[in-house]
């Protein structure tokens, strides 16, 4: 399925529109996601209590067929809270969630959305008293110094799965996890009881994701700061790492934020 936002256009929009007519709403159908549209999504998602952001992706065309949200998806609530554990604007929090998660923490098949990294597991396995090299020249694409090898979507789960036989626990700390992607090696530093909680934690719901996330900003001190003051270089740099400026994640952060900042000061 298609994500759409405000100024999109084409017969998938049409499609959306007709959906939200079924749903009750009265609209045009323009083909042109317009504000009557982008107030509606805004509607159906505050009805089901799903993040209000008014772009209509997987999340949002399930709640318009139904009727409800599926628990396991992100609310809104959830970014209302996150923000107070923080101490940041809930702007912030709707910019981050907008840039970072990619629309949903979970794959088709209900599985987290993973990225296995092979340099982190050639380091974890060394923190183990694992010797890696061996290990890499017979499986070049989970054992490396250096990053690659990615396969995209349920595909990496192959990849892990390759990696559990090797060692179970490096395997689950070297990859990514959940719509903000955090990374299992850093379970102990954001004080989940064992990297086998965290993954568990990480298959129960997108909330679960987000407070993956706040926990590992609370850890930072200057990635916190960021974020508050929002410094969006530095936040970007300090969560993206160097790629941010090729992605252009502080930028996307910035830009989100201004959209969500005049809607969450009204609601205050």
């Amino acid at each position: 399925m298609k994500t759409h936002r405000l100024g999109d256009f084409g017969d998938d929009v049409g499609l959306l529109q007709r959906r939200l007519i079924r749903a009750g709403f009265a609209l045009a159908v323009t083909h042109v996601y317009d504000d009557a549209t982008e107030t509606a999504v805004k509607a159906i998602q505050t009805k089901t209590g799903l993040v209000v952001d008014g772009i209509a992706g997987p999340k949002t065309l399930a709640a318009i067929a139904t009727g409800r949200r599926d628990p396991k998806h992100l609310s809104d609530a959830d970014i209302v809270q996150a923000a107070a554990a923080l101490g940041v604007q809930v702007a912030c929090v709707r910019a981050v969630n907008e840039v970072e998660s990619s629309g949903s923490g979970f794959l088709s098949d209900g599985r987290p959305v993973i990225l296995f990294e092979r340099h982190i597991f050639w380091q974890r396995l060394q923190a183990r008293g694992i010797n890696p090299e061996p290990l890499a020249a017979r499986y070049p694409d989970i054992v490396s110094q250096t990053r690659g090898g990615y396969k995209g979507g349920s595909a990496e789960y192959m990849r892990l799965a390759s990696a559990e036989m090797i060692d179970a626990g490096a395997a689950y700390e070297s990859a990514s996890w959940g719509a903000f992607q955090v990374m299992g090696r850093n379970w102990e530093r954001l004080k989940y009881e064992s990297v086998d909680e965290f993954v568990s934690r990480m298959e129960g719901s997108e909330g679960e994701q987000l407070d993956a996330f706040v926990r590992f900003v609370a850890a930072d001190p200057n990635l916190l700061a960021a974020l508050k003051a929002r410094k969006w270089v530095q936040f970007a740099k300090g969560y993206n790492g160097a790629a941010y400026a090729q992605n252009l994640y502080d930028v996307k952060l910035a830009r989100a934020f201004e959209r969500y900042a005049p809607t969450d000061k009204a609601a205050a």
